[in-house]
C-alpha cells in the first residue's frame, strides 16, 4: 500500500481484518519528513489505536549501513528512527547488520565486526527501558543464525534480538528450523516471505516459492515464540492494481489460517 499515505494504509489495513502491522521504511520517511518524530509517531499511534490497529514491528532505514563511515552521521539518523518508533509502540525494530562500505575499503572481518558492536551497544543503550528491541536481521553475507549469535554475544544488551527472514534464509542453507531453534529467546520478529531458492523474490507462502513452512512453523511453536508473523512480500504487489492487490490481502487470511494449523503440527526436528 505504498502509494498510500501512512494513515490510509492503517485504515484499509483495518477495514481488510488485519490488526497487527509493521511499519515499512517508506511509510516511516514519510512520518519523519513531517518534524518531530515523537509528535508524528504518537499521532500514528492514536488513529491505529482508534481503529483496533496496533504497529508493533518496524523495519529501521533499509538502505543504511551500520558500519557506514560516516559513523555519527549514521548514529544520529538511526536514533531519529528509534524516537517515532518508540512513539509509534513498536516493540521489535529490524536493522541489517551493515558491512558494505568497510568491504569495498578492504577492512578486515574482525574490524568490521567491532564497529558493528560498538554502534549496537550505542544504538541499544538509546532506547533502553523503552520496550524496544533492535532485531537483526539475516541478509546474504551475514545470514545464518551462526553469523548472528556472536554480534548478540558481543553487544550484551537484553533489548538485541533477531529477525528471521525466510526469504533470505531460503537463498542460504534453507535450515529454517535450525535457525529458530538456535535463536530461540532472541528470536523477536519474522518477515514471512518466499522465493526460489536464487533470488529475494518476496512471494506470498504457497506459491512457486520453496520455503520450507512446515519447519518455519513447527520451529516457531516448539520455540514458543510471541512476536509478530510479518509477511514480507512486496513482489506481490508491484505493478499490481489497487483492487487486486485488496484481494490478496483477504485472501492472506487463508493462508495465514493454514500456516497457524502447520504451527500445533510442524516438524521442527
Amino acid at each position: 500500500l505504498m502509494d498510500q499515505t501512512p494513515e490510509e494504509m492503517v485504515q484499509t489495513f483495518a477495514a481488510h481484518g488485519w490488526r497487527h502491522l509493521e511499519m515499512s521504511d517508506e511509510h516511516a520517511k514519510v512520518l519523519l519528513e513531517r518534524g518531530a518524530p515523537a509528535a508524528t509517531g504518537e499521532a500514528l499511534r492514536a488513529l491505529a489505536d482508534s481503529h483496533g490497529v496496533t504497529i508493533r514491528q518496524g523495519h529501521l532505514w533499509l538502505q543504511c549501513d551500520l558500519c557506514a563511515r560516516d559513523g555519527q552521521a549514521l548514529l544520529d539518523a538511526l536514533r531519529t528512527w528509534l524516537d517515532l518508533f518508540v512513539a509509534l509502540g513498536i516493540r521489535a525494530a529490524v536493522l541489517h547488520p551493515g558491512g558494505r562500505e568497510m568491504v569495498e575499503d578492504g577492512a578486515s572481518p574482525k574490524a568490521i565486526q567491532g564497529v558493528r558492536l560498538e554502534r549496537l551497544v550505542v544504538l541499544c543503550d538509546h532506547v533502553r527501558g523503552a520496550g524496544l528491541s533492535i532485531c537483526l536481521e539475516n541478509i546474504p553475507g551475514c545470514n545464518e543464525i551462526g553469523d548472528l549469535l556472536p554480534i548478540i554475544d558481543g553487544v550484551g544488551r537484553e533489548n538485541l534480538g533477531i529477525c528471521l527472514d525466510t526469504g533470505h534464509l531460503n537463498m542460504g542453507s534453507g535450515d529454517q528450523a535450525g535457525f529458530i531453534r538456535s535463536a530461540g529467546a532472541y528470536l523477536r520478529a519474522t518477515h514471512l516471505a518466499a522465493n526460489e531458492g536464487q533470488t529475494d523474490q518476496h512471494l506470498m507462502p504457497f506459491g512457486r516459492g520453496t520455503v520450507d513452512w512446515r519447519a518455519v512453523m513447527g520451529g516457531l511453536n516448539a520455540i514458543g515464540y510471541q512476536g509478530l508473523l510479518n509477511y514480507e512480500i512486496p513482489g506481490e504487489s508491484h505493478g499490481v492494481p489497487l483492487p487486486i492487490r485488496l484481494a490478496k490481502l483477504d485472501y492472506l487470511h487463508r493462508v495465514t489460517d493454514y500456516l497457524l494449523a502447520l504451527a500445533s503440527t510442524g516438524d521442527a526436528a
